[in-house]
């Protein structure tokens, strides 16, 4: 199954799947706002700034599996991203990245052959995924790995459309 065509819904109920942006770069990162690398989500907001012109598109997955970070409705973590960090990158509905309720997006996130990180589990909170142009997942980078990160921006601009 393509990226494309699994189901999503966006932050607001609607339904928004990733079709919407075929030919552009996509950055899927899984986030929390009460979580100790939550001011990524200032390094994320320029990366979108920065390159959003140039086809990348930072697409945010709220997810509350790693020690209860993301306990706030979406009206909440909505009002939190932007007075907190003025996010104007896509926020999705809450959803699980592991476990038995995994949602398909991170099924097929998480069986793919990525570098650096490989397949397996989401360890925790701002795990980035890279999506080339084509819908293909190019590479998964650690939670750890911030969005300044010279491999991870590297990677990106290398896979920006052309």
């Amino acid at each position: 199954m393509s990226i494309y065509e699994i189901p999503l819904q966006d932050i607001n109920g609607q339904e928004a799947p990733l079709s919407a942006y075929k030919g552009k770069t996509l950055l899927l990162v899984n986030v929390a706002s009460k979580c100790g690398l939550t001011p990524q989500y200032k390094g994320l907001q320029a990366l979108y700034d920065e390159y959003k012109d140039k086809g990348l598109e930072v697409i945010a997955f709220p997810c509350n599996q790693f020690g209860a970070q993301e306990p706030g409705t979406h009206e909440e973590i909505k009002t939190f991203c932007s007075t907190q960090y003025n996010v104007t990158f896509p926020l999705y509905a809450k959803l699980d990245v592991n476990g038995p309720n995994r949602h398909p997006l991170y099924t097929h996130l998480t069986n793919q052959e990525t570098t650096p990180d490989g397949p397996g589990d989401i360890k925790w909170n701002f795990a980035k995924f890279l999506i080339n142009p084509e819908g293909d997942v190019v590479a998964r980078f650690s939670p750890r790995t911030t969005p300044e990160d010279q491999t991870l921006l590297e990677t990106l601009k290398a896979q920006l459309p052309k």
